[in-house]
């Protein structure tokens, strides 16, 4: 994987993937930042759970399971001594649909988290990850 950060002006910057996708990269106001993108923490975290999205969801689709809607909720807790540290992350997988079972889906978060997401792997070095998850039926 290739990217490339451009300077915009103050804190802001504009990343640039291989893929030719721009994100824009700020900071929040009290840090000098315009606010306008997402801090690189944040980018880290969606990245982490944009990785095991996909592998969820593609595990699940695969298994022909009627699925209305899909989502992850991410929380970060930082140090107490150490405010830029982020320690305790939370991911919660809620599954919208019908006849969706618990052995699929916990096979599919395991499969997504030990084996194919390796943004995962990288952030547990660094994070405490603890994972969770809700099926909805509609």
């Amino acid at each position: 994987m290739d990217a490339k950060l451009t300077w915009k002006q103050g804190m802001a910057f504009t990343g640039v993937a291989n893929t030719g996708v721009e994100i824009p990269m700020d900071t929040v106001l009290e840090h000098g930042g315009s606010g306008e993108g997402a801090t690189p923490m944040e980018l880290i975290l969606m990245g982490v759970g944009g990785c095991t999205a996909m592998d969820v969801i593609s595990i699940l689709q695969k298994k022909r399971l009627e699925i209305h809607k899909f989502e992850i909720v991410l929380h970060a807790d930082r140090a107490a001594e150490h405010p830029k540290v982020f320690t305790d992350i939370t991911i919660e997988y809620v599954i919208t649909g019908k006849g969706i079972d618990r052995e699929s889906v916990e096979r599919a978060i395991d499969l997504s988290e030990n084996k194919y997401c390796s943004g995962i792997a990288m952030m547990r070095k660094a994070a405490n990850i603890k994972t969770s998850y809700r099926i909805v039926e509609a």
